[in-house]
C-alpha cells in the first residue's frame, strides 16, 4: 500500500468521522445550553447551536414520539450520532481500511 493510498483511506474515514463528531458535540452543547437559555433567546451562541443542529433535529424528530420534549429529541440525536460513528468505524474495520498509527 503506497503513501497516497494511506492518505486517501485515512481521509475517507477521518472526514466523515470528524463531521459526525462535530455535529454530535454541537448537539450536546445545545442540550446543555438549552437547560439555561430560553428557546427564543437572542444570544448569538445559542442561535449558532440552533442553526447548526436544526437540520439534524428535524430528521430525528420524525422518528421520535411527538410527546417528547425538545431536550429529549436532542439527546436522542446525540445517541444516534454516536451509533453512526460506531457504525462507520465498524464498516471501515470490516473493509480493512481503518487508518493505522505510525
Amino acid at each position: 500500500m503506497g503513501s497516497s493510498d494511506t492518505i486517501l483511506s485515512s481521509w475517507l474515514f477521518l472526514a466523515p468521522n470528524f463531521i459526525l463528531a462535530a455535529l454530535m458535540y454541537t448537539l450536546l452543547g445545545r442540550v446543555l445550553l438549552g437547560l439555561i437559555v430560553p428557546p427564543e433567546s437572542p444570544n448569538y451562541i445559542w442561535r449558532f447551536f440552533v442553526r447548526v443542529t436544526d437540520p439534524f433535529v428535524a430528521i430525528i424528530s420524525v422518528v421520535t414520539p411527538k410527546a417528547a420534549v425538545p431536550v429529549v429529541v436532542w439527546l436522542f440525536g446525540v445517541v444516534w450520532l454516536f451509533w453512526l460513528r460506531v457504525g462507520l468505524l465498524y464498516l471501515f474495520l470490516v473493509m480493512g481500511a481503518v487508518p493505522r498509527a505510525g
